[in-house]
């Protein structure tokens, strides 16, 4: 049960919020959200659902595996990078969208064209 509430720790610092507010979430006391992450208790299933509707990888939490993306198109790079992305806190995550909006700006602004990139495989 601890890999499980590990993991159910991790997903909730991903999203920058705190035991409470993820209870709240979850619709359970700070203090049934502590005994989840510390592997005294096991969530139900409503709270999982629960939590899932505000982002988080449910098939993580219960099994360690990452929730497969649908990367239809996506170069090798792309996926790499996508992957990085939603493995990161959500404080880092608002720094890269800042950051690639910026760069996407400053690109589209060179001749009023987004320089083309080469797609790898």
């Amino acid at each position: 049960m601890s890999g499980i509430g590990s993991r159910l720790r991790q997903e909730r610092e991903r999203l920058g919020l705190s035991q409470k507010n993820f209870g709240e979430i979850g619709g359970v006391e700070a203090n049934a959200q502590g005994n989840y992450e510390s592997g005294g208790r096991a969530p139900k299933a409503d709270y999982l659902s629960r939590v899932a509707e505000k982002g988080v990888d449910i098939l993580y939490v219960l099994t360690g595996s990452p929730k497969p993306a649908v990367l239809d198109n996506l170069s090798r790079n792309e996926e790499k990078v996508l992957g990085d992305f939603r493995a990161m806190f959500k404080e880092d995550q608002d720094a890269i969208r800042r950051l690639t909006s910026s760069l996407a700006e400053h690109s589209s602004g060179l001749n009023g064209k987004i320089p083309s990139t080469p797609k790898e495989s």
